[in-house]
């Protein structure tokens, strides 16, 4: 059974992030997948903040991306980049900790002028941890989407169909190579 972690890099309990996290999880359950999910908002500050390679939390976390043959990160973009605890957690991902996984970005933020995000902050992230294959990711405006907890409203129906084609593509790359 294909193994995909889906990773929110959100600051906070309810987001548009969380939202669409869930709607993945869900894509990817239907189709058999074992489906982990974490919250970096859920991991001990603390040990993000003075890169505790040692806490147990950390570990568990670390142990989650090495246990995965794909991830999917989803991520609010603030000030053109991911946030700061996105980038805390995968500071404390070992050297190559990704080598061998597709790694699918997906982002959302206010307007079109952070869509380049994909392609200069989230790609060069994970090509240094050593990821197999960066699928385009999937850029979402948040006009685009409503959502209740972690329930979603496309607002617009193709932005529904592309991250659906993306979350499949994703999962027939990781299938074809193992």
């Amino acid at each position: 059974m294909t193994n995909i972690l889906i990773i929110s890099g959100s600051p906070t309990s309810v987001s548009r992030t969380a939202a669409v996290a869930s709607f993945i999880g869900r894509i990817l359950v239907k189709k058999g997948t074992k489906v982990e999910h974490l919250s970096v908002r859920d991991l001990p500050a603390e040990a993000l903040l003075h890169a505790q390679f040692d806490h147990p939390g950390i570990k568990r976390a670390q142990k989650l991306v090495e246990d995965s043959e794909a991830l999917i990160v989803v991520s609010p973009v603030y000030k053109a980049s991911y946030p700061g605890i996105l980038k805390s957690f995968f500071d404390l991902i070992p050297e190559k900790g990704l080598a061998g996984k597709t790694v699918l970005p997906i982002a959302s933020g206010g307007t079109l002028a952070h869509l380049l995000t994909l392609e200069y902050a989230f790609k060069p992230l994970f090509s240094t941890l050593g990821a197999r294959e960066i699928p385009q990711g999937v850029y979402i405006v948040d006009a685009q989407i409503s959502y209740t907890g972690d329930e979603i409203k496309f607002v617009d129906p193709q932005l529904e169909e592309r991250l659906a084609s993306a979350v499949l593509e994703l999962l027939e790359k990781v299938v074809a190579i193992n």
